[in-house]
């Protein structure tokens, strides 16, 4: 009877724990891990690595912050002069952006190469926009949507992921989550909400043959 009694209450323990755990998804790159190191041919016809995009003047900057998006969606058109006046913002900051699209363009045709050259031209992005045409970075970071983004800190581990903020009509925002982030990691502070729901337009996986 003890025995019995004893397990039950090791069950509801357990049933508890898993009640207060943080939910992780399993293809989503957990906080305080490093992020995945890569090299992508941006819009400029040149190789970018996240070394090179970590750095300011020689040195690593407090916060790079990688924001999977692309051209055609919605999503990302509207946080688009958000990021953009964020990356103005931070400029003079230890600071880093950077844009990876990872949608096959052939499912996706105003995500290719060259529409991603003419946006970045037509919109002046002040930092790389990248091609993830394997997708293999967007698997990485576990990526699902655009936006999706992904604060790294000075060692490249990451502190934040998820939204840029709580909603896409800017009038409505109530909560700034990459900016607070941001601004944690440049004031030495542990991020308090380091996980947010991102959402936008699925990834454009490329189609199983």
């Amino acid at each position: 009877m003890r025995l019995n009694r004893s397990l039950g209450i090791t069950a509801l323990a357990a049933a508890a724990a898993l009640l207060t755990a943080p939910l992780v998804s399993a293809d989503e790159l957990a906080v305080g891990t490093k992020g995945p190191d890569f090299k992508l041919l941006g819009v400029d016809g040149k190789e970018h690595a996240l070394a090179e995009i970590a750095a300011k003047d020689g040195k690593p900057v407090a916060a790079t912050v990688v924001v999977f998006t692309c051209n055609h969606c919605p999503f990302s058109q509207a946080y688009e002069p958000v990021l953009l006046d964020m990356a103005k913002q931070y400029a003079d900051k230890s600071v880093s952006f950077v844009f990876i699209n990872s949608n096959d363009p052939q499912v996706a045709p105003d995500d290719s190469y060259e529409k991603m050259q003419e946006r970045a031209k037509d919109k002046a992005y002040p930092f790389p926009y990248l091609y993830d045409a394997t997708q293999t970075v967007a698997k990485a970071y576990g990526a699902r949507v655009t936006p999706h983004v992904y604060v790294l800190d000075s060692k490249q581990v990451l502190r934040y992921r998820g939204r840029v903020n709580d909603n896409k009509d800017q009038t409505q925002v109530k909560s700034n989550d990459l900016t607070t982030a941001i601004d944690g990691l440049l004031a030495g502070k542990t991020i308090e909400t380091a996980e947010t729901k991102a959402f936008g337009c699925s990834i454009k996986w490329k189609k199983e043959s």
